[in-house]
This record gives structure tokens, C-alpha cells and sequence, in this order.
């Protein structure tokens, strides 16, 4: 499948996505929303690929939301159609946008993502919705709907809350100010800020190829179950896992596992089968 404003590549088992119109400072024109709906239902279809990294080309990671690509909109709210039901539909339009980042969270692999230069209003809601976050210490974060007269809603304010400080975040949300490298190191949003973009590329594939080299199976049940305990009680959480692990824990990669321990190499894990799509249009 071609995309329009990105680009995936899948190797050594890691599932590359570059967003790639750098020369528009990868802004998120209407193109990019479906663009990200596509490339994560190819990732969910392709086995060999066991985790995920993001990331960006040119000097800034995105500019956020292409706000002359909704200008459309404006015109609906005026064009003489009932309140009522333009207001409806809006709601159904953001719903649509939250799931170009929902994406991210929902994929059974770990993502990762690496920041460089200016990770602005949209960029904050894409980033808060991954795994693990590294930038560069040129980079910084911005909060940017508050600057333009509106509510990020994304995932920004939803997510943003269980990743640093409540008290910073609101004022992240309510002042628009940037966050700098060093401060998202302090508050816990990144892992790690690296000198320039090609010293964190090859630090985070290395991570990755980590993850990417333990057992697909168990990988996806701990993703599965750090993002449901986010969201549920102690108690839900350890019935839920109780329930994973009674249909997951007899698996062939629990007994490669011990026996590449017991052999001293590495192990060799099969890859998990994708998702069948019985209904859903394949990508």
C-alpha cells in the first residue's frame, strides 16, 4: 500500500513508520489521519514485525494539525444546516480523528517513538498514545491548541495525565508553553535525550530489536495488560491477568525460553499469527 504522508518499512523485525513530508514540516494534513488508520492495520497483518518505532524526517518531528486542511468545516458550520445535526456530526469527525492515534495504543506491539526539533499540538496527542518516548535535546513540546482558541482533543488530555505530573500538564494545556528536552527528561515523558537525531535513531532501533528479540506472546499480553490496569482497579487488573494467563501461559515460547536458557544461546521465537479480518477491509 502507498502512503501519502508517511512511510513504513519492516526489517529485522521492527516495523519502521517515518513521517515524511518533512519539507512541510510534517504537518497532519487530512491525508495523514487515514494514512495513520492504514499503516498500523498493515503492521497488525505483517507477523514478522514485533514492535514499532516512529519517527520523523527533517528538522522537526510534526508542526501538528494543517489547520487550512479543515477549513472545510468552518464553512459546514455556517452553511445554513440545522446546529443540531452539524454539532453531531462533528462530534462523529473527532471520534474519527482519535482513532488515527487510538491506533497506536490498540496495536499489540510495543511502539516507540523518537522525537527531533518541534513535536507541536497533534504530535503531543501522537507521542502520548506510544510506549516509550526518546527525543533529541533540540526538541521540544507543545500543548499548541490552547494557542489557537481550542481544547486539544486527540488524546492530549486524556493520556498525557497518566505519563508526568497532573500539575504540569494543565500548565502544559492551559499556558501552550513549550516543554523542553530536559525538562520532559525530568518529568518522566521521555526515556532518554540524545545529542542529534542519528545518535537516538540508532539507540532506539536498538532498543527495539531488544523487544523484538523476546517472546512476541508475552510481549503482547504486557502491553495489553499495562494499558488495561492504566484504566481499571488493582483488583479488575489482577483478575484480568489471571484470565490472560490461563489461555496464554502454555505457550511453546515458555519452554524455548527455558530451554535456551538451560543451552546457553538464544532463543527463537515464532512469530504470532495476525489478526484474520474476517469483516474488516484488508489493508
Amino acid at each position: 500500500m502507498t502512503y501519502q504522508t508517511l512511510k513504513l518499512s519492516v526489517e529485522n523485525k521492527i516495523a519502521h513508520v517515518e513521517l515524511s513530508r518533512p519539507e512541510k514540516l510534517n504537518t497532519m494534513v487530512m491525508e495523514f489521519w487515514q494514512d495513520m488508520i492504514d499503516v498500523f492495520a498493515k503492521i497488525e497483518q505483517t507477523a514478522e514485525a514485533r514492535v514499532v518505532v516512529i519517527s520523523s524526517q527533517g528538522r522537526h518531528f510534526t508542526a501538528g494539525l494543517d489547520l487550512s486542511a479543515f477549513a472545510g468545516l468552518a464553512a459546514e458550520i455556517n452553511s445554513g444546516v440545522d446546529g443540531g445535526r452539524i454539532r453531531e456530526q462533528m462530534k462523529n469527525n473527532v471520534l474519527e480523528l482519535q482513532e488515527s492515534f487510538n491506533v497506536i495504543e490498540k496495536c499489540r506491539l510495543p511502539v516507540l517513538v523518537a522525537v527531533q526539533g518541534g513535536c507541536i499540538g497533534g504530535g503531543v496527542d501522537l507521542i502520548s498514545a506510544t510506549d516509550m518516548r526518546y527525543c533529541t535535546e533540540d526538541a521540544f513540546f507543545c500543548i499548541q491548541e490552547i494557542n489557537i482558541g481550542m481544547t486539544a482533543d486527540v488524546g492530549t488530555l486524556q493520556r498525557l495525565p497518566h505519563l508526568i505530573p497532573s500539575g504540569l500538564v494543565r500548565e502544559l494545556a492551559y499556558t501552550g508553553r513549550r516543554l523542553l528536552a530536559a525538562e520532559a527528561l525530568g518529568s518522566g515523558l521521555v526515556n532518554e535525550v540524545f545529542t542529534d537525531q542519528d545518535a537516538m535513531l540508532k539507540k532506539v532501533m536498538e532498543i527495539a530489536a531488544d523487544i523484538a528479540s523476546k517472546s512476541p506472546l508475552a510481549v503482547h499480553g504486557t502491553k495489553e495488560m499495562l494499558v488495561y490496569t492504566r484504566d481499571h482497579s488493582v483488583d479488575d487488573a489482577l483478575r484480568y491477568m489471571a484470565i490472560w494467563q490461563a489461555g496464554m501461559f502454555y505457550s511453546n515460547d515458555l519452554f524455548e525460553a527455558a530451554a535456551a536458557n538451560t543451552e546457553k544461546r538464544a532463543p527463537v521465537f515464532d512469530d504470532v499469527l495476525p489478526p484474520k479480518q474476517l469483516i474488516r477491509r484488508k489493508p
